[in-house]
């Protein structure tokens, strides 16, 4: 009779335990998952600051050369 409460006891620990560490993992997937996208999202936004100063820098060097074309310093 013990020996089945100590069967049963062990049982609802075990399920118990299991529940918990799944809800854990859910949680932390989940927080991992807004992670990646919160860096894809900066990634994204990085890129595109990237080109809007490359588009900047280009449009300042021709607007130098336009000024001084006879410097051939700024040529590319």
């Amino acid at each position: 009779m013990w020996w089945t409460i100590g069967i049963m006891f062990c049982l609802m620990t075990v399920i118990a335990l299991t529940a918990i560490i799944t809800a854990h993992m859910r949680s932390s997937s989940k927080i991992k998952g807004k992670f990646i996208q919160d860096q894809l999202e900066l990634e994204k936004m990085k890129h595109k600051n990237y080109l809007l100063e490359t588009e900047k820098m280009k449009l300042e060097l021709e607007r130098m050369q336009l000024e001084n074309p006879k410097e051939e310093v700024f040529k590319v």
